[in-house]
């Protein structure tokens, strides 16, 4: 029986770690998300959580990257399989998805929290500032405009602004028919002003 590498089980665990620390920050939120919480949910010693992540902002600064991370590459690799360039509705939809759900969930809890604590604030707001970059540039690149016309960078901000927005909208209530509407609207609002672009 051959024993998994050390380096793809060093691998594996914080994979397992971070996932559970998005899943925990979704549920129960920052405050109720220690590090022996995230552990356990991962199924590995909280020495083990330390020894990856020295430290709690550590975990959940790292959580929130490879999460985005993860979700930009799913996306890409969706719309890749696309057998022509994606339609506004369909970039649309793409967008709203991402603002609703657990990455959403936890990123928020973390804004919440980082609002308060300046060492977490310290971590997530330089990376929020390079994933909303990362974002907007993958929204312009499905969109295939370009953003030295004017207006076109303020419109692509708006539609992810309006997403966030709805995306906060639904947390408490789930009124995916009234954000359905809102998507269509705003898909048509959206090709008529990046008409040409």
């Amino acid at each position: 029986m051959n024993k998994q590498p050390q380096q793809d089980r060093s691998r594996a665990t914080r994979a397992r770690l971070l996932e559970a620390a998005i899943a925990s920050l979704a549920e129960i939120g920052y405050q109720g998300s220690t590090v022996a919480v995230v552990a356990e949910r991962a199924g590995v010693s909280r020495g083990a959580a330390q020894h990856h992540f020295p430290t709690r902002e550590d975990l959940f600064a790292a959580a929130l990257e490879h999460v985005t991370t993860v979700r930009a590459q799913d996306v890409r690799r969706e719309l890749a399989g696309l057998s022509e360039r994606p339609d506004v509705e369909h970039v649309v939809d793409v967008v709203f998805a991402t603002f609703t759900g657990q990455l959403f969930r936890a990123a928020l809890a973390l804004w919440v929290a980082a609002a308060s604590e300046p060492a977490l604030r310290a971590r997530i707001v330089p990376l929020e500032a390079r994933i909303g970059r990362e974002i907007h540039q993958l929204v312009v690149t499905l969109l295939g405009v370009d953003e030295q016309r004017p207006g076109v960078r303020e419109t692509v901000q708006a539609t992810l602004d309006l997403a966030r927005g709805l995306g906060l909208a639904n947390l408490l209530t789930d009124d995916g028919a009234r954000r359905g509407r809102i998507a269509a609207q705003w898909s048509r609002l959206l090709a008529a002003s990046l008409g040409g672009a």
